[in-house]
């Protein structure tokens, strides 16, 4: 049973059709606009299966695009997967090259499916520290599906949010320093715009995978209202349906975002 991050009082729960389809009509009221996912237990799957961590990931690929194909289908305005963290460098040498040339072929391999479903990519973080092939192609992919008005896929690589603040933070104090920018004009809207998420929806609904109760850097800032869903399902395991139970566990909770409803 999958830990959940609030105890509100429950709202009405979504309801599912014949053979376990979550319908449009049934769940568009209740559904996130943006659901953010820290897709965690690659190499945990693959050790429990007696196999190299790297065949983890490449199963993992395979819940990417069953949770991406639903976010479409169910008309998601955002999904935002955390495929590469800043930290993520300091594993085996062996297992990063393997995850560099898995994301290579991804952004090749997955153009022609992104444009046919209308969907819009994006990546956060600083692609600068990515290897050149990788930046190459992810730009691509950006600029081939940059005017689609579907699903956007954000996608944050060489990504860490305590860095993305204090590059914003730089990035401010520098106009302050500069008599550019008033004091005065400092506050959250600015500080977000800043971001690399500047433009983007906050999340509703931060997913991770395998049971670790920790949101590991990943997008502090914009979670500050997030509902937490955390399951101890491996990510190459989250398929469809344990994404529709996430989506279930999000329609149930009453968000009240700091304050306090009226008693009747």
């Amino acid at each position: 049973m999958a830990k959940t991050g609030s105890g509100a009082p429950a709202g009405p729960h979504l309801h599912l059709a014949l053979g376990g389809q979550v319908r449009n009509e049934d769940v568009t009221p209740r559904l996130p606009a943006h659901v953010a996912i820290i897709m965690d237990g690659n190499g945990r799957w693959a050790r429990q299966r007696g196999l190299p961590r790297i065949r983890g990931h490449e199963a993992g690929v395979k819940s990417v695009r069953a949770v991406i194909e639903e976010a479409v289908r169910l008309g998601l305005r955002q999904l935002t997967l955390y495929a590469f963290s800043l930290q993520n460098w300091g594993r085996p040498s062996s297992e990063v090259k393997g995850l560099m040339r898995m994301l290579r072929r991804y952004l090749v391999s997955e153009r022609d499916t992104l444009m046919k479903n209308g969907v819009r990519l994006v990546a956060i973080g600083r692609r600068g520290g990515l290897p050149r092939l990788v930046r190459r192609e992810l730009e691509a992919t950006e600029r081939l599906s940059a005017a689609n008005q579907g699903t956007t896929l954000c996608l944050a690589l060489n990504y860490g949010a305590r860095e993305e603040i204090v590059d914003a933070a730089r990035s401010i104090a520098a106009d302050v320093a500069a008599g550019r920018l008033p004091l005065s004009k400092v506050d959250e809207a600015l500080l977000a715009s800043r971001l690399t998420t500047a433009g983007m929806p906050d999340p509703d609904l931060l997913i991770r995978t395998a049971g670790e109760m920790r949101v590991s850097n990943f997008l502090l800032w914009q979670i500050s209202y997030a509902e937490l869903y955390v399951t101890p399902v491996c990510w190459p395991d989250f398929g469809v349906e344990a994404f529709h139970e996430a989506l279930r566990a999000y329609a149930a909770r009453r968000r009240t975002f700091g304050l306090i409803e009226e008693e009747g």
